[in-house]
């Protein structure tokens, strides 16, 4: 009977690990669709960028930009209001050049965890 015992403490003891949240890695903001979409190719620079969110992120805190031929960099200013989710921005200040791009993107998720990347994208005009 000492067996029985332990099992009765381990079934309270795995309830509560249920209870316990899951780790904080499933909060991070990670991009679930943009546009241009990763690996794309152009035959004109996009007049609009966007990138799409699993979670809300915070717009005051978070930046975009693009860079293109030797590795120059355009930082973009961001649409100020939308969808929690979305981060847009125009991109007409941008100097568009037969190249490969990369979309950059730095975001806050409102859990308070920084997360970058980037969506790359060729423009090749036919």
């Amino acid at each position: 009977m000492p067996v029985a015992a332990p099992r009765r403490l381990l079934l309270p003891a795995t309830a509560l690990l249920a209870l316990v949240p899951r780790g904080r890695a499933s909060a991070h903001a990670l991009v679930t669709a943009s546009e241009p979409a990763a690996g794309a190719v152009l035959a004109d620079g996009p007049g609009r960028v966007w990138l799409r969110f699993n979670g809300r992120v915070d717009r005051a805190r978070s930046h975009l930009s693009l860079h293109g031929p030797d590795n120059g960099q355009t930082p973009l200013p961001l649409d100020p209001e939308g969808d929690p989710a979305l981060l847009s921005a125009r991109t007409e200040i941008v100097p568009w050049a037969r190249s490969a791009w990369r979309l950059r993107w730095q975001v806050l998720a409102l859990d308070g965890h920084t997360t970058r990347g980037d969506v790359a994208f060729t423009l090749r005009p036919e």
